[in-house]
């Protein structure tokens, strides 16, 4: 059985040789999931999708050194990344930075993959105010704490691959999504009635 990672490095192994088509099947394959990321940094829709375009463009142009050291999806987030953040740089809209967090105190945080495991009743979650709590909750966070929330939870990276994407230690990966589910936390608590020593 070929995993994703390994379909991944043989059409990266096809660009390389000068095959077109195969980035294109790379594009089609990542362009929704790089859009997600980056709608999460980059609030403007036809800003964000220049955005993508310019991380296709550079992960194109970078592909010829491409060894496969990571993964190719987790290389090609960084670019997305990176571009985003440069972006709003170049627009005078830098997100404001967070201060590391006790990284013990989230190292010792029960793993209760808060956003991902809500028993909360479907209708419950499907609700419309819950949504809107949650986005502006993310919206209002800290760069690095929102990009490490969306790729852990939107994206479904491993903490491993994040703090490969976000060029920082593991524990720093766990302390921003600690953080980051704290804050979110913090804003559901009125909307599901719970108690201050209750996460979920």
């Amino acid at each position: 059985m070929t995993t994703e990672r390994e379909i991944d490095q043989i059409l990266v192994e096809r660009v390389q040789r000068g095959d077109k088509k195969a980035f294109e099947l790379l594009v089609s394959k990542y362009q929704r999931k790089l859009m997600r990321l980056v709608s999460r940094l980059v609030y403007d829709q036809a800003e964000a999708e220049d955005v993508v375009q310019e991380a296709f463009i550079k992960a194109y142009r970078a592909l010829p050194n491409f060894r496969g050291e990571s993964a190719f999806y987790t290389w090609l987030y960084r670019i997305g990344v990176n571009t985003a953040k440069n972006h709003l740089v170049t627009q005078g809209r830098r997100a404001p930075t967070s201060t590391e967090a006790d990284v013990e105190e989230a190292e010792t945080f029960i793993e209760a993959d808060g956003l991902r495991d809500i028993n909360t009743p479907e209708s419950l979650l499907a609700s419309k105010q819950i949504a809107e709590t949650v986005n502006a909750a993310m919206s209002a966070l800290p760069e690095e704490l929102r990009n490490a929330i969306t790729l852990r939870e939107i994206e479904g990276l491993s903490y491993d691959e994040i703090a490969e994407v976000m060029l920082c230690p593991i524990g720093t990966v766990r302390s921003r999504i600690f953080r980051a589910r704290e804050a979110i936390a913090e804003r559901l608590r009125p909307i599901l009635g719970t108690n201050l020593d209750q996460r979920w």
